[in-house]
């Protein structure tokens, strides 16, 4: 989470990359779908919009049906801003892109 949102994307994928390939089930398509995030944004960074693109729609396709709220996380807060940069970075007139997308934790309050 800290190289995320650190900006440093190809880090947190290979990071990432070794929990995926020892995960099965829902928690194994959350990590792909972070690790697709955080190469969509590096492919946006670099000026690949077609890799950006592609990636981002892996991406949303396996945490759209993650919830709001995920394993301490705010993945809906994530879906969020990561369609927000696609859209922005994608854009035929985009000038300089915008701050990218950030991992956070969900505070829970204290009764």
């Amino acid at each position: 989470m800290e190289l995320f949102n650190q900006g440093r994307f190809f880090e947190c994928h290979e990071a990432w990359e070794e929990i995926w390939k020892r995960s099965d089930g829902a928690v194994k398509l959350f990590y792909q779908g972070l690790i697709q995030a955080a190469v969509a944004i590096l492919h946006a960074q670099r000026g690949n919009l077609e890799g950006a693109r592609s990636l981002y729609q892996k991406a949303s396709a396996r945490l759209d049906s993650i919830p709001y709220e995920h394993m301490g996380l705010a993945v809906g807060d994530l879906r969020v801003e990561l369609s927000r940069f696609i859209e922005i970075a994608c854009r035929a007139d985009a000038g300089p892109l915008p701050a990218p997308p950030r991992l956070r934790r969900i505070r829970k309050s204290r009764a």
